[in-house]
């Protein structure tokens, strides 16, 4: 079960978004290639990654900045950028551009700090997006928290494409992150948990200037938590099996 679309529309073009997307995409492509060589990527990883070890002993600092443009694989850019492109154009068309590239950028370092705090001296390399897009999401779920979010669910080979409110799936994901959190050391490596918790945490408290300024309880009031804005209308494609007439 992920989330594929919004029916949250822009007023304006997300050039941040895309260009975020972009830019990650093409640093993935840069070094793709030195996964074939074990040796080499984990030594890319060394220079370029966040090793909380490093941290502790004095080095290592610009992978608190670095480590949020790389990935490990091609499934986890690919669902990093599907949840930066669903959530992010709608903060980036609430905050600006330029503010919403400082508030990407402060997610993820604050995703870094949180990953950092919970296992200094952790040997693991942390890499990935999801810090930053998980302060997106803190964000979203703040100002939009009943834009309906289409996700596709799959059952072996059922496929189906539901529409839930934002809450539902930001609060069950955040919470999944506390969880997992808690049920897993930090310093094994894994899936960063704390960090996603972390830039969660902080994107949802740097839009609460934003969502005061909207008018905070009241805006809720006025929008029932739906966007402010007519909600976009997606049509239901239908199925290309004939129906057989029951006798």
């Amino acid at each position: 079960m992920f989330p594929i679309r919004d029916h949250n529309p822009s007023g304006r073009t997300p050039f941040v978004t895309y260009g975020l997307i972009a830019a990650n995409v093409a640093i993935f492509l840069s070094y793709w290639q030195l996964f074939e060589q074990p040796r080499a990527i984990n030594e890319f990883f060394f220079d370029w990654a966040l090793i909380p070890a490093l941290v502790s002993e004095g080095r290592g600092w610009t992978g608190f900045v670095t480590s949020m443009f790389l990935h490990g694989g091609i499934a986890h850019l690919g669902g990093n950028m599907l949840f930066l492109f669903i959530f992010g154009d709608n903060i980036e068309d609430e905050m600006g551009h330029g503010g919403f590239l400082l508030f990407y950028l402060a997610s993820g370092l604050a995703a870094a700090v949180a990953q950092y705090v919970s296992a200094p001296l952790s040997p693991a390399p942390m890499v990935g997006a999801s810090g930053a897009i998980a302060g997106v999401m803190g964000g979203y779920l703040l100002l939009y928290p009943r834009a309906r979010v289409d996700i596709l669910i799959i059952l072996v080979i059922i496929f189906r494409v539901i529409p839930i409110p934002a809450w539902i799936i930001l609060a069950a994901w955040f919470a999944m992150q506390i969880f997992g959190g808690l049920g897993t050391p930090s310093d094994e490596g894994g899936v960063a948990y704390w960090a996603h918790a972390g830039g969660f945490l902080a994107g949802l408290a740097m839009t609460v200037p934003v969502w005061l300024r909207r008018g905070g309880p009241a805006y809720w009031s006025l929008t029932h938590g739906h966007p402010p804005h007519p909600e976009a209308r997606y049509p239901m494609s239908r199925t290309r099996i004939p129906k057989v007439p029951r006798k």
